[in-house]
């Protein structure tokens, strides 16, 4: 399971969009999301193969305003 730091979430439907959008990358089996409103949420994400921070970006991107968060 890989795990990825995400800002621009604030509510449930976020997680549903962010779910949702991410479900649809190749490999990816299941998607957990740690909600922390209006600062960086953990998503977790289980797929058949190691994803790209990319990958993971441009489906946040598709999902709304949503992106990773650098590494600090």
């Amino acid at each position: 399971m890989q795990e990825f730091k995400v800002t621009g979430l604030t509510c449930g439907h976020c997680v549903g969009s962010v779910t949702q959008a991410l479900k649809e990358v190749d490999g990816v089996r299941g998607v957990e999301i740690d909600l922390v409103a209006h600062e960086i949420s953990t998503v977790k994400i289980d797929s058949s193969r190691e994803l790209s921070s990319d990958e993971v970006s441009y489906a946040l991107r598709e999902a709304g305003n949503y992106t990773l968060s650098p590494a600090k």
